[in-house]
């Protein structure tokens, strides 16, 4: 296990959870989500001396990326986002944003590939492909420290909507069975909305786990 720190930073009109990690005594962090507010994010991550080195967007809904450009601007950190969800990131039809009073695109700086394994910031982080909220949702796994940023797949003892633009309940429901179920009950779990739980945890009793 690695030093890794986890802060969280909730913003937007659905309390969605901004997450930036960061090793403990060093000032470069990784930004996941930013929901809202680019501008707020970089003034509060630079007031606890944090420097953006990269930003990861879980999928492309407007409530994730709200802030993603206005800090990219900041920072020059680049962006990634699963190569599946180009359509819904540049769509904000697709990404539910125009409806949601502020249309939004995001142009992702670079797409990765269900099981890449990005070295950022000193962390190993396994891309794990999870279509069903989107068609180009994906988790991130911190590897040698058993962390799971989920976004909306998972959540505390629920899973993500599938209601909306290129969503499909079955397909998330095979998603988790088959990218999270072997992740090993001590894995800390981080939502995209709500508390941390564990894959163990949501295992027992989570009512969409089969």
């Amino acid at each position: 296990m690695s030093d890794l720190k986890i802060g969280r930073i909730v913003l937007s009109v659905c309390a969605t959870n901004c997450y930036f990690v960061y090793h403990e005594g060093k000032s470069e962090c990784i930004v996941i989500d930013p929901a809202d507010r680019g501008d707020y994010i970089y003034q509060a991550l630079g007031s606890k001396g944090f420097k953006v080195e990269a930003i990861l967007l879980t999928h492309g809904h407007f409530d994730h990326i709200w802030g993603c450009s206005k800090l990219r601007s900041l920072t020059s950190a680049k962006v990634y986002a699963l190569d599946e969800e180009q359509e819904v990131l540049e769509n904000s039809l697709l990404n539910c944003s125009e409806s949601a009073g502020r249309a939004c695109t995001v142009k992702v700086n670079t797409y990765v590939h269900d099981l890449d394994v990005l070295e950022l910031n000193g962390f190993r982080i396994q891309v794990l492909a999870t279509p069903g909220h989107t068609k180009g949702s994906c988790c991130y796994y911190f590897i040698d420290d058993e962390v799971l940023i989920s976004g909306d797949t998972l959540f505390e003892e629920s899973v993500g909507r599938s209601d909306l633009p290129t969503g499909s309940t079955s397909t998330l429901i095979h998603s988790i069975e088959e990218k999270l179920a072997p992740l090993p009950d001590e894995t800390k779990v981080y939502p995209g909305h709500g508390d941390q739980t564990t894959i163990g945890h949501e295992r027992n009793y989570n009512p969409f786990w089969r």
